[in-house]
């Protein structure tokens, strides 16, 4: 037996269902009987009831690619904010090898970055990498924050969302796990990005949310809707009414099961365009790092840097 649906509020202590579900995340169970253990939407997969929290802090895992800030620069590493209660550190030999260089040519306090998390000890200390293709530093953009639970909700099925922002936007984005998101283009289309991913935060529970961030993405940016998309809506919606009044009440609720579940991270690795190149998602639906010598690149901007300056002082004493 089930007391809640689909996408339903409910609370710690709050009775789910019992005998033949299982008890997912952010349940437990007593007896035979699944009970809630957080404050958050219910999310149904199979026979498996699961609650998704409303907002929760970033828990940083190897394998996770992300996105932070640098808070502090030290002798031998960067501190980077990741968005979490734990701070992330990217070691100088990730980027200079054995090399003993002025970390602060490189990057500084404030500098946004994307990296990989290389490894996170017993006691949450995290270690952070660049090792990938399009990780570094950030240029120009910039960042919305996200709770880490509306990811999967932001890229959507197979990239489709995240997709669709682009395509319509035209922003390069940049999805972190840890639930911050780098934008970049034209400004007015970069703050119309913004208010998009944030209503996708806020509305994220509530099904149909792809065609409704559809209708706005083309009311902010031509001002009108097309009259295919709405010809199209309307007969779906004609179909949609015929359609349901056919099925009992049974198959109503497993169909709405299946609908309307919240869209996961954990689908098979699919190959969708997050920047302007085709990369390879994860099996976290994000992009999946590929090797590149990142150590040859800041040398070459060292290099440049020292050329401007000889420059400098070669007209000054002219």
């Amino acid at each position: 037996m089930i007391n809640v649906n689909d996408k339903d509020f409910v609370v710690p202590g709050q009775l789910l269902a019992e005998d033949e579900f299982f008890s997912g995340r952010g349940t437990y169970k007593d007896q035979k009987k699944i009970i809630s253990s957080l404050t958050g939407r219910i999310s149904i997969r199979n026979k498996r009831i699961s609650v998704v929290p409303l907002k929760t802090k970033y828990i940083p895992k190897r394998g996770d690619v992300v996105i932070g800030e640098v808070t502090d620069v030290r002798f031998s590493l960067w501190e980077v904010d990741l968005n979490s209660p734990y701070s992330g550190i990217l070691p100088g030999s990730e980027v200079f090898g054995r090399e003993k260089k002025d970390l602060n040519r490189v990057f500084k306090v404030g500098d946004v970055l994307f990296a990989k998390v290389v490894d996170v000890d017993e006691v949450k200390k995290v270690k952070l990498g660049l090792k990938g293709r399009g990780m570094g530093k950030f240029r120009g953009g910039l960042l919305v924050n996200i709770s880490p639970t509306k990811v999967p909700r932001l890229i959507g099925k197979k990239g489709s969302m995240i997709n669709m922002i682009k395509d319509k936007t035209k922003c390069k984005i940049v999805v972190g796990q840890n639930g911050l998101v780098w934008v970049r283009g034209d400004k007015d289309m970069e703050i119309i990005t913004k208010n998009i991913i944030k209503l996708i935060e806020a509305e994220a529970h509530i099904s149909g949310l792809t065609n409704r961030i559809r209708d706005q993405l083309y009311l902010l940016i031509d001002g009108e809707i097309p009259p295919e998309i709405l010809s199209e809506d309307s007969q779906f919606s004609e179909n949609h009414d015929d359609y349901h009044t056919n099925l009992s009440q049974d198959h109503i609720s497993k169909n709405r099961d299946n609908d309307n579940l919240i869209d996961s991270l954990n689908g098979n690795i699919d190959k969708i365009t997050i920047t302007e190149e085709e990369v390879i998602l994860d099996e976290n639906g994000l992009e999946k790092p590929r090797f590149q010598n990142f150590k040859e690149e800041v040398d070459l901007e060292i290099s440049h840097e020292n050329q401007n300056i000889n420059e400098s002082n070669l007209e000054k004493e002219i």
